[in-house]
């Protein structure tokens, strides 16, 4: 289960990043997300109606709720959406991949967790590999001060995505299910966003070119309702350190689609990158302990 938990969020959550620069357009970037949300909410509430799951939370969770409404489905996106007007979507993912050190760190300094050195380990090699991957693309950027600012606003995203997911750990730890709260919270951040963009004056006008309509469909309901429950269940089963690590593999698949749709091309070096990455993973979750345990039981 939590192989296919995994599988689905690196292979959904690693081609949204091309949805998102597909609906920069026309339509402000915080009316576009609130769009998102708003259908992701509709569906998530219908989904409860028809498996009959209570759909109140309780008083204690409405805080939280609150918290992860702006940090993940608010804040986080403002700065993603943001971020690739001025960087290639597959770097932004790949600020993004650091997400693993951040929930380390977060989960030690807000929750009290213990570091865990292979989680960390892992990270490092596979942002590593990450850099590798793309270290083509960053080598025309480096004197251009609003690609960096990009960053720092990817960054600042990444931050507010690592406090998201600690707090959806918080609420599982409740016994929530993160259908219902998901749910809660994509309203919250949808009407933040509404209210927001109408007290700013922006336009509420569409776009209805296919592109833009079919990457908010994707966006909400695989990017949306199936990539965050699949996401954070994950988070509850082996904990917000080691769920983030598919984080590094979302670059990959997002280097592979800009390939296909912004010119990437692959090099030695970026195939040395993969190498790292898949290093990195299996050091995250203690397979190389494994491995070499069995090497020496044969010796």
């Amino acid at each position: 289960m939590n192989l296919l938990l995994y599988s689905l969020t690196v292979l959904i959550w690693g081609t949204t990043w091309i949805a998102i620069k597909w609906q920069l357009g026309d339509v402000p970037p915080p009316v576009s997300i609130a769009y998102r949300f708003w259908l992701a909410a509709a569906v998530l509430f219908a989904l409860l109606a028809v498996m009959r799951r209570p759909m109140r939370p309780p008083r204690e969770a409405w805080r939280y709720l609150a918290a992860q409404g702006l940090t993940l489905f608010c804040f986080n996106f403002l700065c993603f959406y943001y971020a690739e007007r001025t960087v290639p979507s597959g770097l932004v993912a790949v600020v993004f991949s650091i997400a693993p050190l951040l929930n380390s760190i977060n989960g030690r300094l807000f929750l009290g967790r213990p570091l865990q050195p292979a989680v960390i380990a892992g990270a490092l090699l596979g942002i590593a590999g990450i850099v590798c991957l793309s270290l083509q693309q960053i080598s025309g950027h480096f004197g251009d001060h609003a690609v960096w600012l990009g960053f720092a606003i990817a960054f600042a995203g990444t931050l507010c995505f690592s406090a998201g997911s600690l707090l959806s750990s918080r609420m599982q730890a409740l016994g929530l299910h993160p259908l219902v709260t998901n749910s809660w919270a994509m309203l919250i951040g949808a009407a933040v966003l509404t209210v927001g963009s109408a007290l700013a004056g922006l336009s509420f006008a569409p776009q209805t070119d296919a592109r833009y309509l079919g990457a908010l469909v994707y966006l909400a309901v695989p990017g949306s309702v199936v990539g965050f429950t699949a996401y954070l269940t994950l988070v509850g089963r082996i904990g917000p350190e080691r769920a983030a690590y598919c984080t590094v593999l979302f670059p990959f698949v997002a280097l592979t689609v800009s390939t296909v749709f912004e010119g990437y091309r692959w090099s030695a070096l970026a195939v040395l990158g993969l190498a790292l990455v898949a290093l990195g993973n299996l050091v995250a979750f203690g397979a190389v302990p494994r491995l070499f345990i069995r090497k020496s039981s044969i010796l």
